[in-house]
């Protein structure tokens, strides 16, 4: 049994991230700012995590084996985070995402076409951190998620004190009406009702991760002895011709699939460029992937059932 606190964690897979712990046996604490209160069992402090103060007052004397962060989204946040909690805990998971290897959204590395991209593409001892940008700002934020998440990784990575891991996950499909961001949703209503997807017309593969697999992993990390990033996505690589023909086929018609001119909009996960994972590394540790062929089919089931 260890003690461990959840930032975040009520809703989606940060929801069953707490389920998975509490059902494993761990003392378990969830930090959030109370719209959803945490299953029976568990310990709640309702705070807001960006108050380095209330936050500091609502932990008190505790002290935690390990904490995951799931709402970590700025360089600002990691340093609230990393002082807040020194001294407080000798692990700390912080989830982060598949956007931080995008070639559009900074200085990275090239990588051909095709070849998994492994998690030292993005240098966390060498990234710049810059905490005077408008992170505050909610616009500001969201254009720039993928730069705040690579920030606030290298925030923690350099902070030492604490054993650092990332968790960087894929795109995360699954839970019906739970999948808030409404992307898998597109595409079965766009399919079912015969209108065109627009897609790149040389789509890239990108990759997913269910999102029970990914509660899964975070369970995982917290309790392992690894430090860094680890890459979490499902086996098999897919574009969007193979999402949209998966679709196609849970709801019984073809898809309208229309292309788009170089620079256009396309549908969530049509891609121009190359960043999908490698999660060679995560395997290697000892974590075992299922496939996405395997389960995304019942992920559009679902996302079916809760169009109906």
């Amino acid at each position: 049994m260890r003690k461990i606190c959840v930032i975040g964690g009520s809703r989606y897979f940060g929801k069953l991230l707490v389920e998975r712990l509490l059902a494993a046996g761990h003392q378990v604490t969830v930090i959030n700012r109370g719209s959803v209160p945490p299953p029976v069992g568990v310990e709640h402090l309702v705070v807001d995590r960006n108050d380095e103060a209330a936050l500091t007052a609502a932990l008190g004397g505790r002290d935690f084996d390990v904490v995951v962060d799931q709402v970590c989204y700025t360089p600002v946040q990691a340093a609230v985070a990393v002082r807040v909690f020194a001294g407080r805990t000798r692990r700390y998971v912080m989830t982060s995402t598949i956007e931080v290897y995008d070639p559009r959204s900074g200085p990275l590395p090239s990588l051909a076409a095709g070849v998994p991209v492994p998690e030292e593409v993005v240098d966390l001892g060498g990234w710049p951190v810059v905490m005077d940008l408008p992170w505050e700002d909610d616009v500001y934020r969201a254009a720039h998620y993928a730069e705040g998440k690579r920030q606030a990784e290298a925030v923690f990575a350099r902070a030492g004190g604490v054993e650092f891991a990332a968790v960087r996950s894929a795109h995360v499909l699954g839970g019906g009406a739970q999948e808030f961001t409404g992307r898998l949703a597109h595409y079965v209503e766009r399919i079912a009702e015969g209108r065109a997807v627009d897609v790149h017309a040389e789509a890239l593969p990108t990759v997913f991760i269910h999102h029970r697999e990914l509660a899964e992993l975070l369970a995982w990390a917290a309790v392992a002895e690894f430090t860094g990033p680890v890459n979490a996505c499902s086996d098999g690589p897919l574009d969007v011709h193979g999402l949209a023909a998966i679709v196609a086929e849970g709801v019984g018609r073809e898809p309208v699939l229309r292309s788009v001119p170089v620079g256009g909009e396309a549908s969530p996960f049509s891609f121009d460029r190359h960043y999908a994972m490698s999660n060679a590394r995560a395997k290697k540790l000892g974590f075992a992937f299922s496939r996405t062929a395997d389960w995304l089919p019942g992920a559009v089931a679902e996302a079916i059932s809760t169009r109906r």
